[in-house]
């Protein structure tokens, strides 16, 4: 993607002014075509000039006596200390014995990582574990000093990791309610109850600019506009960690922030989650650099590196933007931490071993599950002096200087603070009064024909959709784990579904309503309200190669033509993290709400679409739209200022009931020719997807294409039928009856680096329905003499026999096995014996399997 800004983006000291802006652009969608020059004329180079960025004044003052304290400490401690302090591990790899002997100076609780591995742990196993950690660090009897841990969360759209926490709408609803003041107390509460379960830091806000709508992060963006985000940056900030100079700034009941991610992750070319942003140095300063100078005016004590590169050089190595854009000309006071092993994507690096990171300028290397190994290695870069010693003193220093401005010096255990165990604070009612709020003021109304809305609540309302009672999905990504999967109710004490809504206010004005998912009724309604949308992801699990909804998948416009087909009113809730090509939906339906990603408080959709039981409009629409929604499909990029700017609905965009909200029949062309799956999605539904070939290779190694439902190999080792799972022959049953592999191969290699840095897994829905007395391998194939092998023969067996089950392989485990996950041309191939019988489904990418290999006993 090629994105130019004509006038540049003026940013001051402590206010900001986007004037006379406009914008040009294309989709190239070419990742791995070299740097070009940009539209108006600019090399695409990854050199920067430092004095063409914002000068900005850090606004904490000197303070000789915070000095005077770290230069005492940092005067007595050893190097193994001093390391141990740039180093973060995860709680799902480290034990308070762990921090105890390395002195770590951070843990993290990252997106799957909680209490005993436990997603629904409660809040007091969260504070008991920050508690361990911190006298773990505080602890000198084995020698060493007493420095507090400080513990970060992902407490992103609220506390929301934990059950019960109050969950605001994900950052693109909020960017749709105009409303930094509501910004500002979001952050406040956010902050009460993280500090309410033990955890300091919160890694937010995310001020990306997100320019390509089928990056699977574009839902962690308040806006396509630079504006909105570099005004909502430093009212977020100083919500979480207080106004600089109030008495509570950083105090007990705030957290230090993590503005993120540093720089450029919303512009990567063709969407890709932490690929190349191919921009002009003065596109990364105004767009994508929009939100950062605000956060740094307003005291920021930490920014968070990006996975992303800048023509062809990754963030996590770039000293031209980290220390001299940075450090140097923004004055930036905190520190800098990494992402989750980003480190280990630096040219030369592994996640264990990388000194480059550190010394372009990346002060907490956020190591979570390579942390031992990291330490070890810097340790010996140190002592070498590949990593000078006042390039160590530099980041400790910094990162003590905020340990010691949010005084955890002499805070105490975390159970022992201000609002340590207060769990009661946790969706307490002022909480989500305000999170309703949110809800109620980032709906956006696209349709409103023949004046539909708002509904009467004294009528038969028929309440259907797959989204009306699921919490799990109207939180989206980042809920309770990391892709905001395999939730249940329960985990969701303090919660409001939009069905417990809207029923709440219908049966007490007297009306009567009705949920039925699959809009079945018993008596016809008067209207019907149907919720439906994406289901949850987070990062690039999200990325998408274009924007249909839920390709190959009509159920829910089919819901909704049935509905109306009986002459029943439709309000279509559309539940999504970014704007899709709804056309065929928006036509069906009589009005069409974007509803984003509301979080726990479902009931300000209720206030907004029904009236009061005297009639009267309660709330009327106020979301404006921060991203522009397509014309087609394949419009992705198509961003407000823009030369060829041509939007379905405009940046801005938003009906209240007081305009005319009839929509003429929009074209049903989405400009997406043939069958196109998901990103990250191999098999489905029986059909390889785009790129990817099923073959069965018999014993005598000749291979033959399974384009059709009923095919076998030539020596008859192997034989493939058609076999209905849910629909017709959307699955194939594979029988061996002598030494012979099904695999699927692509047309180009893989990159599967992205995906192994993590808990991702190769995911099958499959059935076991015979498994032999021999060897079962899988495979994962990356080349001529490369692959990594898995024996699979016993957790074949141990699975369910004959149900279909969703089973899983972590990707890491076929790294591990031998397989270069950079260049993968067979992601799948199981051989076997004769004897093995087993159907597949689907094949992807994925994570929350039924049944997880455990390789390491494999």
């Amino acid at each position: 993607m090629t994105t130019i800004w004509t006038q540049p983006l003026c940013i001051g000291v402590l206010a900001l002014a986007l004037a006379g802006c406009t914008q040009s652009g294309n989709d190239t969608d070419t990742a791995s075509a070299p740097p070009s020059p940009a539209a108006d004329g600019q090399p695409l180079s990854s050199e920067v000039t430092p004095a063409q960025w914002p000068d900005v004044a850090w606004p904490l003052p000197e303070d000789p006596e915070l000095e005077n304290r770290i230069d005492a400490l940092l005067a007595t401690m050893t190097v193994e200390e001093k390391v141990g302090q740039i180093v973060q591990g995860d709680i799902a790899s480290i034990t308070p014995d762990d921090v105890r002997k390395y002195r770590l100076g951070s843990i993290l609780a990252g997106g799957n990582s909680d209490p005993d591995g436990r997603y629904n742990a409660s809040p007091a196993e969260w504070l008991a574990l920050a508690d361990a950690m911190y006298e773990a660090s505080m602890d000198t009897s084995g020698g060493g000093k007493a420095i507090p841990v400080i513990f970060g969360i992902d407490a992103v759209h609220g506390q929301s990791n934990i059950v019960g926490a109050t969950l605001f709408p994900h950052n693109i609803g909020l960017g749709a309610t105009r409303n930094a003041e509501l910004m500002r107390e979001i952050g406040r509460i956010t902050a009460i109850e993280t500090r309410a379960t033990g955890m300091e830091w919160a890694f937010a806000p995310t001020v990306a600019v997100p320019q390509d709508d089928r990056w699977g992060r574009s839902y962690e963006g308040y806006s396509e506009s630079p504006e909105i985000v570099a005004e909502f940056s430093p009212a977020v900030v100083e919500g979480l960690q207080g106004r600089v100079g109030d008495d509570d700034f950083l105090g007990e009941s705030r957290v230090m922030v993590s503005v993120k991610h540093y720089l450029g992750d919303g512009g990567t070319t063709g969407g890709v989650d932490q690929g190349d942003t191919q921009v002009s140095e003065a596109i990364l300063r105004d767009v994508h650099g929009a939100g950062y100078p605000p956060a740094i005016a307003a005291g920021a004590q930490a920014v968070m590196a990006s996975y992303n590169s800048f023509n062809g050089v990754k963030m996590h190595g770039h000293k031209g933007l980290l220390t001299d854009v940075l450090k140097g000309r923004m004055n930036f006071g905190g520190f800098v931490v990494g992402d989750w092993n980003g480190h280990g994507q630096v040219a030369g690096c592994s996640s264990t071993d990388c000194p480059a990171s550190f010394n372009a300028g990346v002060d907490m290397l956020m190591a979570p599950d390579s942390w031992r190994g990291y330490y070890e290695s810097a340790l010996k870069h140190v002592e070498s002096g590949e990593i000078p010693m006042a390039r160590l003193d530099e980041a400790v220093r910094r990162i003590l200087r905020v340990k010691f401005r949010l005084g955890l010096f002499e805070a105490g255990k975390p159970s022992e603070r201000a609002l340590g165990g207060k769990f009661e604070l946790l969706g307490a009612p002022e909480h989500r009064a305000v999170a309703r709020q949110a809800v109620r003021e980032s709906l956006v109304l696209l349709k409103n024909q023949g004046g539909v809305l708002p509904l009467h609540p004294k009528q038969r309302l028929l309440v259907a959709g797959d989204g009306a009672d699921d919490l799990g999905k109207q939180s989206g990504g980042w809920t309770l784990n990391w892709q905001g999967t395999g939730t249940t109710r329960a985990d969701f004490p303090n919660a409001d579904s939009i069905w417990d809504g809207l029923q709440a206010q219908v049966e007490t004005a007297g009306g009567n309503a009705e949920l039925s998912v699959d809009g079945s009724y018993t008596q016809k309604p008067d209207a019907a309200v149907v919720v439906f949308g994406e289901d949850p992801y987070a990062e690039f699990q999200g990325d998408i190669p274009h924007l249909l909804y839920k390709p190959g998948n009509d159920a829910d416009l089919e819901l909704i033509r049935k509905l109306k087909a009986d002459g029943i009113p439709v309000v279509a809730v559309f539940l999504s993290g970014r704007p899709l090509w709804m056309n065929r939906e928006i036509n069906a339906a009589d009005a069409f709400v974007a509803a984003w990603l509301p979080g726990s408080a479902g009931g300000g959709i209720a206030d907004v679409l029904l009236r009061g039981a005297d009639g009267e409009v309660q709330h009327d629409f106020k979301g404006k739209l921060s991203f522009s929604w397509p014309r087609t499909a394949t419009q992705y990029v198509n961003n407000v200022g823009q030369a060829d700017y041509d939007p379905l609905f405009a940046f801005g965009f938003g009906l209240g009931y007081g305009d005319d909200g009839d929509l003429a029949s929009l074209p049903e062309e989405s400009g997406v020719d043939g069958a196109q799956t998901a990103a990250n999605v191999y098999f489905l539904r029986g059909e390889a997807a785009d790129g990817l070939q099923l073959r069965l290779v018999g014993a005598d190694g000749d291979a033959v294409e399974a384009t059709r439902s009923r095919v076998a190999t030539g020596d008859g080792s192997l034989s493939m039928a058609g076999i209905d799972r849910s629909a017709q022959e959307d699955a194939r049953l594979l029988q061996w009856s002598g030494d012979a592999r099904v695999e699927l191969a692509a047309a180009q290699p893989l990159d599967l680096n992205r995906q192994t840095n993590g808990d991702v897994l190769l995911t099958m829905l499959l059935r076991v329905d015979e498994v032999p007395q021999g060897e079962v391998t899988l495979v994962a194939g990356c080349g001529e003499g490369c692959a990594g092998e898995l024996p699979v023969r016993e957790w074949l067996a141990s699975l369910p026999r004959g149900e279909w089950v969703r089973a899983g392989v972590p990707l890491k485990c076929l790294r591990v096995a031998g397989a270069d996950m950079s260049r993968i041309d067979m992601p799948f191939a199981i051989r076997s014996g004769a004897g093995l019988t087993l159907a597949l489904s689907e094949i992807a990418a994925g994570t929350d399997p039924d049944h997880r290999l455990d390789c390491a006993t494999n």
